[in-house]
């Protein structure tokens, strides 16, 4: 049985910097992960963002279930171009032959 999706099919490297929440000087990031594995399609999709608003979202990526990157991480693409993550939703089948993953969409 499969229990995570498989690195092999994680042909990208992404960078997510993790949001940690506003500070005084604007929003706060944790320290950079870089070569993180990822699947990424530059989709674009009508997506509900944390606060409730209906916005575009121009790049999906798919990770590891235990990918740490909340809402509002920079996430940098392999095209170099810097997103903000909109949402993730982690996908899980349990007792079922599928790969759990995580799924990020970005602005």
């Amino acid at each position: 049985m499969v229990s995570r999706i498989p690195e092999v099919l994680l042909r990208h490297r992404i960078m997510i910097e993790p949001y940690l929440g506003d500070g005084a000087y604007g929003p706060r990031y944790g320290a950079p992960v870089p070569a993180v594995p990822a699947l990424v399609s530059p989709a674009v999709r009508m997506v509900r963002a944390p606060d409730g608003r209906e916005v575009t979202s121009s790049a999906q990526v798919i990770a590891a279930p235990d990918l740490d990157c909340p809402p509002g991480s920079r996430v940098t693409l392999p095209d170099g171009r810097t997103a903000t993550a909109l949402s993730i939703t982690r996908h899980t089948a349990p007792g079922l032959p599928v790969p759990s993953c995580a799924e990020v969409m970005c602005e």
